[in-house]
């Protein structure tokens, strides 16, 4: 194995086993490196020696880097452009709102500022969807899980993440093993981001789907539906050919029978393509005995 990412946690999980060393020391480096960008493996206080040539020999503290930083103008989304070690560019955006505007029940709702933060599973995307950017790309390579998480990492030091959505470049669901992997650490310490504050949206991979709840149970899933049909799913998202609208409504029934959570449908309006009267009909009956939102 060459030098990985410390955020990578099978692997550093694997390897601390593999020497003898105690795992629960892993969470304890984690904070630290969150809390010290530019660490050297020896400023971590109080680890076992063998951890020290270990941690030198593996892993680095970080195998991507923050290339840019753009703020909007009204200040409320970062978009970081993130370097990985292979020289590719992922982007992370933090989206911050406020949770205390507006009213509920007529009182001032409760609560505070919030961030969340988008991230990428994958360098392009093989899905070619129509209307997205990425789609134009073309698939260029997979993130590791340790590249994933460190996009919260980087993040987390601009602002207080309260939720992750996997809505930035890639397909998650095609990342597969190291979404579940990501979203593992991300749940655990020192993140502790709850599963239902994490949501993975897909165009629809129904092996994967059907075996998303039993890995990440809690976990939020959102569904880039697009269209009520078939035919016209086909012309917005090519990649759907692959996965008929009947089969992927049938394992979207069994997700949400086993986790007992609302399924979020993602629809763009496309004039002329999906944004007739009849689609909204046809639209209505596909969704009329799932809980959604």
């Amino acid at each position: 194995m060459g030098v990985g990412s410390i955020f990578d946690g099978p692997d550093v999980r694997a390897e601390f086993e593999k020497a003898g060393i105690n795992t629960h020391f892993i969470p304890l480096i984690w904070k630290y490196v969150i809390k010290n960008p530019n660490c050297e493996w020896d400023d971590i206080p109080d680890l076992p020696s063998a951890a020290y040539s270990l941690l030198r020999s593996k892993f680095k503290t970080s195998t991507s880097s923050v290339d840019s930083v753009i703020n909007s103008n009204d200040g409320v989304t970062t978009k970081l452009l993130v370097k990985l070690q292979n020289g590719a560019f992922v982007e992370a955006v933090i989206m911050r709102y406020d949770t205390r505007l507006g009213k509920y029940c007529g009182k001032p709702r409760p609560g505070g500022p919030r961030s969340t933060l988008c991230i990428s599973s994958q360098v392009g995307c093989k899905m070619g969807c129509k209307f997205c950017a990425t789609g134009s790309m073309g698939f260029k390579n997979n993130l590791s899980s340790g590249e994933i998480v460190e996009q919260l990492v980087h993040a987390s030091r601009l602002s207080q993440i309260r939720n992750v959505v996997f809505m930035g470049m890639g397909e998650p669901l095609n990342n597969y093993s190291a979404l579940v992997e990501a979203v593992r650490v991300m749940s655990g310490v020192p993140f502790q981001l709850s599963p239902k504050r994490i949501t993975v949206s897909t165009v629809g991979i129904i092996h994967a789907i059907n075996k998303l709840h039993k890995d990440l149970p809690g976990l939020n899933l959102a569904v880039s539906l697009h269209a009520p049909v078939q035919d016209v799913r086909c012309q917005i998202m090519p990649a759907a050919r692959a996965f008929p609208l009947e089969k992927l409504m049938d394992s979207l029934q069994v997700y949400q029978k086993n986790s007992k959570q609302k399924i979020f449908i993602e629809y763009i309006m496309l004039d002329g393509v999906n944004d007739e009267e009849q689609h909204a009909h046809q639209l209505g009956k596909l969704l009329e005995t799932f809980d959604v939102g």
